[in-house]
Formats: structure tokens, C-alpha cells, sequence
């Protein structure tokens, strides 16, 4: 007899069978799936800029395939490439990363797990100021690490502080990872608030600092503060970054890192057994992406800021939602808890935020994310990165929707 579909899963090893499926990527999927029968849905799920890739940057992915840039290419990526973002992390960030301590992968989610399978043993453990990026956490445990969730609420803009770092720390902490601005709150550290969590840091020579500075460019407080600028941790902080947020390129895959020498060397040798390097044509459009003409991204980080006005007084006429002012990337991330016991029309208790997210997709096709895959479960994501239009509509229907529980 033919094994069942369960059977041959049973086949599967643990690893995979125990890891989380994106709530990201599910969320649009279940959207997807709902769109192709015909309902009208608005997706506020993916992390992804609706804008197109600034034509200087498609130019010269052009000029590159007309002079055959079709080769393996250096694991790490192009010298010149590396040259350029080495130069990027001077001139935006302050920051001295040489070409060698640079390495370019298939975005900045290869980067990142890059970095966990060369710095995390079975058994070691990670701090992650919660909430955090939906995907830190399947990387720690898939390299056999623990993670180390920092709660923090909305009253304090979903920021860490440094009595928290300093109660979490043990003897097998080998990694403290963030993002600023924050994927999912959009919460910016201040250069201030940066020097405090270094205060403690500066005291655990075994700890790793990564800063997942991915939103940079969509950055509302008029200055972008990197941790790899204070001098007491220099030599222990990976800045990592990509493209595809500031520079609408999210299909062509580049993400890099500057790193400590022998960490950039580890990475460079896994990702060698693995994907070796990036697309090459991508390669030659980032350097483009890199040069000195930030005009399409500063456009695009206005209508952000226009968007974030726009939802935000629109999401402030739904009662019960608690929401605070995100200082960066493109996301609100409003606690919802009050809604946590209410009654549907149709007599369902809802359970949980996450209950409360299907029950908003399948009821007003609005798709967000339920806020427990990023170590929150209080909360959701909601992505401005739509047409006003769409955020308008959407808040209409969520505002419809979560009015008719009782």
C-alpha cells in the first residue's frame, strides 16, 4: 500500500519538522489562497516596498549582463563591490569595516543565518529584545541555540533596557540581536540608548552584538545611531544590511554584512558549502544602489512618513486598540489584547490576538500578523507599505470588524 502523506512525513528529519513556517510568508499565503476565490483582499502582511527599483540601479544590471558579468563570482561577493560597501559604512554609519571583513550573500536573511551557524553551539543562548523579526528565532534553534526573549510592551515603545540585558546575560550567552529601526514595532534606539546597552555589553568579552540595521534609509528621527560606533565594542559588532528595503529590491536578493575579520571568514566559508555567492548581476546593480543618487530612496521614505500619518489617525478611531508612534521602517504594531474574550456576531469567544488576525482575514479580508511569531502575542503587525488607498480601505473594514465584537 502507498504511504500516506503523514507517513511520508514521518520521513522528514526533526529539524525541519520542528521548525516554524514564517507567520510572514503564511499570512500572505492564506491571503493569496483567499484572493483566488474571488475575495477582495488587502494585504498589510509583507515586510515588501510597493515601489518599483530606481532606474539607475535597473540600468546598470542591464549594462551588466551586455558585458557578460554571467560567471562564478568570489564567494563573499565582487572586490569592488565589497570596496563600495565598505565605503557605504564610512561615509552613512561612521563605521570601518575594510573589503575583507565584508561579506555580500542572497539577502540579509542569509546573512543572518550565516552568522548563527558559524556563533551558536548546541546549548548556547541568545538575547532577543522581543518583539523581533519572525525568523531570528527559527535560526537560533535550527543552529541548536536558545533564545532569550526580552519582553517589552508599548509603553516603552517596545525598547530593551539595559537592566533587562544585564538580568538576562548568563555564562552561555553568545549572541545579542537586534534590529533598529525594528522589524516588527519600528522602534529606533537612540545613540543614547545604544551607549547604555554597551555599558553592559563591554562587561561579557563572549557576547556577540548584531544589529540587523536593515530599515536604516526609512529612519523618522532624523539620524540613524549604530552600535558598532562605540568604541568599547568595535571589535565585536556585525552591522548587517541588504537592499531590498531602502532600494525596492526585495527580488534581487543581496544582503551583507561588516563584521570582525575571523567572523567574516567563518561566514564566508559556510556559505561556500552552501549557496557561494549572490547573483552576479545583482552584484553590479548594488553597486549602483550604493553610490551617492539617494533621491528615489528619500521619495520613497516621504510617502512612508505620509502613510504612517495617514494609518495612525485611522487606526486611533478603532476603541481598544492601543497604539504608539513607530519612529521607523514601515510597520504599526498596536496591542489588541482588549479584544482577547469578546464574542463574534456568530457567537465565537475569540481566544487570542491570533484568533482575532484569522478571524479579520476571513471576515474583512484584511491580512496582518499575529504578533505571537514575533515574541508578543498581545499585538500584530500591520504593514503601511500599501497605497493610501488600501490602508484607508483597510482600516475601514478593521474598524467595522473589531466594533461588531461584544
Amino acid at each position: 500500500m502507498e504511504p500516506t502523506i503523514v507517513e511520508k512525513q514521518q520521513l522528514l528529519s526533526d529539524r525541519i519538522q520542528n521548525m516554524a513556517e514564517s507567520a510572514t510568508l503564511q499570512m500572505a499565503a492564506l491571503g493569496r489562497e483567499l484572493k483566488a476565490t474571488g475575495a477582495d483582499i488587502i494585504s498589510l502582511s509583507l515586510g515588501e516596498p510597493d515601489f518599483d527599483t530606481p532606474e539607475h540601479i535597473k540600468e546598470a544590471a542591464k549594462k551588466a549582463i551586455d558585458e557578460n558579468y554571467s560567471h562564478y563570482t568570489p564567494v563573499p561577493g565582487y572586490m569592488d563591490l565589497r570596496e563600495a560597501i565598505s565605503h557605504k559604512f564610512r561615509r552613512d554609519n561612521n563605521l570601518d569595516y575594510s573589503p575583507a571583513q565584508i561579506v555580500t550573500s542572497t539577502g540579509a536573511k542569509q546573512t543572518l543565518v550565516n552568522l548563527m551557524m558559524c556563533l551558536i553551539n548546541e546549548g548556547d543562548e541568545a538575547i532577543l529584545p522581543a518583539p523581533y523579526w519572525v525568523s531570528y528565532e527559527a535560526q537560533i534553534l535550527l543552529a541548536g541555540g536558545k533564545v532569550i526573549g526580552l519582553p517589552t510592551s508599548i509603553e516603552t515603545d517596545f525598547k530593551a533596557t539595559p537592566a533587562q540585558l544585564e538580568a538576562a546575560i548568563t555564562d552561555k550567552t553568545r549572541v545579542f540581536l537586534f534590529s533598529s529601526p525594528c522589524n516588527p514595532s519600528g522602534s529606533v534606539y537612540t545613540q543614547e540608548e545604544l551607549e547604555a546597552l554597551a555599558v553592559v555589553l563591554a562587561k561579557h568579552e563572549k557576547i556577540t552584538i548584531i544589529a540587523d540595521e536593515i530599515y536604516e534609509h526609512i529612519n523618522f528621527t532624523g539620524k540613524h545611531a549604530s552600535i558598532g560606533t562605540i568604541e568599547s565594542l568595535k571589535d565585536r559588532v556585525v552591522t548587517v544590511n541588504g537592499l531590498s528595503k531602502g532600494f525596492a529590491m526585495t527580488g534581487w536578493r543581496l544582503g551583507y554584512m561588516g563584521a570582525p575579520l575571523w567572523i567574516a571568514k567563518a561566514c564566508s566559508k559556510m556559505q561556500g558549502q552552501f549557496t557561494s555567492a549572490t547573483c552576479s548581476i545583482t552584484q553590479r546593480a548594488a553597486i549602483a544602489a550604493l553610490g551617492d543618487n539617494l533621491a528615489p530612496t528619500l521619495a520613497m521614505k516621504a510617502s512612508f512618513l505620509k502613510r504612517r500619518a495617514l494609518i495612525l489617525e485611522k487606526l486611533r478611531e478603532i476603541e481598544g486598540l492601543e497604539i504608539n508612534e513607530p519612529q521607523g521602517a514601515f510597520y504599526v504594531f498596536p496591542s489588541a489584547k482588549s479584544f482577547v474574550g469578546k464574542k463574534t456576531p456568530e457567537g465565537k469567544t475569540i481566544a487570542s490576538v491570533e484568533e482575532l488576525c484569522m478571524y479579520v482575514l476571513n471576515k474583512v479580508y484584511v491580512s496582518v500578523v499575529p504578533g505571537v511569531a514575533f515574541g508578543n502575542p498581545n499585538c500584530f503587525r500591520i504593514s503601511y507599505a500599501a497605497s493610501e488607498e488600501k490602508l484607508i480601505e483597510a482600516c475601514k473594514r478593521l474598524k467595522e470588524c473589531l466594533g461588531s465584537l461584544s
